[in-house]
């Protein structure tokens, strides 16, 4: 087996975020589904950006936030996912490499510009997006090198990179290039209406092998199992996957493997201000412990204080270093 380069790499759609404050009859106005993430195209984009108030830009993408995120806790982190060669692409590839995340993938030289995802933050901290994919659909197999997989000891997929379809056969090589290697492949749900669409070829990547390990929250698990019922969604999830992290809000998360079904706590917080990018970062406190061979309770509660903090500020990315927060809270050495 080759040495591992990096702790974990990610692959996803690289999306510049637009945030903004609004209330439900904006969501109302425009026909939008609170909690979604719903795909859209160049003009709505533009229709949505001209009605909104002044906004928070920052670099997102949910797989990269994670790997940022895994990176603030000072972990090997890299990063594959296509921008194109424009003033926001130039911007998203400083941003992702400034928080010391290793990104090569060559930006597109022509077609669409560089995705963005408008996302509506109502008064309760709930978060809508709207995302127009632009170059990040473009992402193919020629995008992944194969010797930068295999040096990842995880590989770390969002369920978004099934929507575009060159994507999708990118996740699949990339699957592949890794268990060829003897690494871990991660899975992240994404999002239930995402789900939705793609929920049997989800459950098939699960059931095949092709994913290890699968983070969801409790509205993805339901929407997976299509049961409101926790503990019989639980008990499918641990049949079908080696290693399946369910958030639950406040109620912290369940791991469940085969041998072992492990709870671990949420982090009090003050007051949630934007739940942005809280998955994104639960995922990179439980793979950095992971990572580091941690207990599975110990990963939950590094996760858990990866999001505390991402969603008292507006964002997904932290405004502070979680290296620090974890050594403050005893997590880690």
């Amino acid at each position: 087996m080759a040495d591992v380069k990096y702790d974990v790499l990610g692959i996803g759609n690289a999306l510049f975020d637009v945030l903004v404050r609004t209330d439900e009859s904006f969501l109302a106005k425009h026909g939008m589904a609170k909690g979604s993430m719903s795909l859209i195209d160049e003009a709505r984009a533009a229709a949505i950006y001209k009605d909104m108030g002044p906004a928070t830009e920052v670099s997102g993408g949910s797989a990269a936030n994670t790997i940022v995120g895994i990176g603030s806790l000072g972990a090997r982190a890299a990063y594959v996912g296509k921008v194109k060669d424009d003033q926001i692409g130039k911007l998203y590839v400083h941003d992702i490499r400034a928080a010391g995340v290793a990104f090569n993938t060559p930006a597109a030289k022509d077609g669409p510009a560089t995705g963005c995802s408008y996302i509506l933050v109502t008064g309760d901290g709930e978060r809508t997006m709207n995302t127009y994919l632009g170059a990040a659909q473009d992402l193919s197999p020629a995008d992944i090198d194969p010797a930068e997989v295999a040096a990842a000891g995880i590989v770390y997929l969002e369920g978004y990179l099934w929507d575009p379809k060159n994507a999708k056969d990118a996740f699949v090589k990339a699957a592949q290039i890794a268990h060829d290697a003897k690494r871990k492949v991660a899975l992240t749900l994404s999002d239930s209406f995402c789900v939705d669409r793609y929920r049997d070829e989800f459950l098939s990547l699960m059931r095949n092998g092709t994913v290890d390990i699968v983070f969801a929250n409790e509205s993805e698990l339901h929407s997976l199992y299509t049961t409101s019922d926790f503990d019989a969604a639980l008990k499918q999830l641990r049949n079908d996957v080696n290693l399946g992290i369910v958030t639950r809000s406040e109620k912290g998360c369940m791991v469940v493997s085969v041998e072992d079904a492990v709870a671990a706590p949420a982090f009090p917080v003050d007051k949630v201000v934007d739940t942005t990018g809280a998955g994104d970062l639960f995922a990179a406190g439980f793979l950095y412990g992971l990572a580091r061979n941690l207990a599975y309770k110990q990963c939950g509660e590094l996760g858990a204080l990866a999001a505390a903090e991402v969603i008292q500020h507006v964002g997904a990315r932290p405004q502070v270093s979680l290296k620090e927060l974890a050594q403050q809270r005893g997590l880690t050495g």
